[in-house]
């Protein structure tokens, strides 16, 4: 037996409460409570722990799954005393060959091609900057170079993401190179290659 068709406006007006409430309570789960839930972005400080800092250093033993396990210092240019004196790498002519190539176009346009800091940007007005050949930089390690290539210095911007690490190194071996050769006198030269040097001055000449 059929209900009368009386009754089904009736049942409607019944159930428009329920399907209002439930309405409200699917749209009210469509809000950015989601997106703005309360949690720490990248580098914020944080009260909870006690270094103030929420970004967390990694357990000991972390490998990279892009590098592999990797001495720390490669990638930061800092021992547990400070800036490194030494390359982390081999030093070799297709290092410091590398390195010049980096230098000359990323570095040249204010530090010059000899690292008097006379770039072309700084002939057309932009501040120089202090020239590799002065006292200071001649005694910074090549760790200094490295981790100023990293973060910057100064008016100078980060390169860490526009150079690679390892050509980050291959730029710092260069400026220590480079330094060396503007400021050589005889006595640095080996005592084997002066002789060859003068054995063939005069076929040079």
């Amino acid at each position: 037996m059929t209900a009368p068709a009386s009754s089904f406006p009736r049942r409607a007006r019944r159930a428009l409460p329920v399907l209002v409430i439930g309405l409200a309570l699917v749209l009210s789960a469509c809000g950015r409570n989601m997106y703005d839930q309360p949690r720490a972005e990248a580098y914020e400080a944080s009260p909870f722990f006690a270094d103030g800092t929420s970004s967390r250093p990694l357990p000991e033993g972390t490998v990279s799954r892009e590098r592999g396990a990797i001495d720390p210092v490669y990638l930061t240019g800092q021992g547990p005393g400070g800036l490194v004196t030494e390359l982390p790498v081999a030093l070799t002519t297709e290092l410091l060959l590398r390195g010049q190539e980096r230098y000359d176009i990323f570095c040249a346009a204010c530090h010059n091609y000899n690292g008097d800091g006379l770039g072309m940007v700084v002939q057309k007005g932009f501040p120089r900057p202090t020239s590799f050949h002065d006292q200071r930089l001649l005694d910074a390690p090549v760790g200094y170079v490295f981790n100023a290539v990293t973060n910057g210095f100064g008016r100078m911007y980060s390169y860490a993401s526009r150079v690679p690490v390892e050509d980050r190194w291959a730029i710092a071996a260069y400026v220590k190179a480079l330094q060396l050769s503007q400021n050589a006198t005889l006595d640095d030269i080996p005592p084997d290659v002066l002789e060859t040097l003068r054995a063939t001055e005069g076929q040079v000449r």
